[in-house]
């Protein structure tokens, strides 16, 4: 049963890189899935309370770098309020929308739009919708290095 078990974890693991490319899917929650199958399925008392606080502190740092990329980015290129809010929607509608490349396609496309109909000059908004790409690229990076580190983690208290 516990080989069960393990193909169900590693399979969180893997759909959680699989959540970077596909918004929809909610990549920390499926890795703390992976790792709640482990607790509640093979060995409950084995994780100690220093990797949960440890993938509870990645877990807020994965979503701080997420934000803090878009911001950042979008910002500095002087995305307006309807930029930021088509940049949502687009990473929305493109996860189903030619997936994977939707969620870049997609956004990238609807800022551009969003940002001249602020009566912004193509130059200005195709900054702004480059910016929303870059940051994009950025947070999924992050995102991945994070959730790297929180699998990594869990192998290793796991395996002492």
């Amino acid at each position: 049963m516990d080989i069960l078990f393990w193909i169900l974890i590693i399979g969180c693991f893997i759909l959680s890189f699989v959540g970077l490319l596909y918004p929809i899917i909610p990549s920390v929650l499926v890795i703390w899935a992976g790792v709640g199958i482990y607790h509640f399925g093979i060995n409950s008392n084995e994780i100690s309370w220093i990797t949960v606080t440890m993938l509870v502190i990645l877990t807020i740092l994965l979503f701080l770098a997420d934000y803090l990329a878009n911001q950042h980015f979008v910002e500095k290129a002087g995305a307006t309020q309807w930029g930021n809010r088509a940049a949502a929607i687009g990473l929305i509608v493109g996860s189903f929308v030619i997936p994977p490349f939707g969620v870049i396609i997609i956004p990238f496309a609807f800022v551009l739009i969003a940002e001249m109909l602020q009566k912004k000059s193509f130059q200005e908004s195709f900054k702004v919708a480059f910016a929303t790409f870059i940051a994009f690229l950025s947070g999924t990076l992050a995102k991945a290095v994070v959730q790297l580190i929180m699998i990594i983690v869990f192998f290793v208290d796991v395996a002492i």
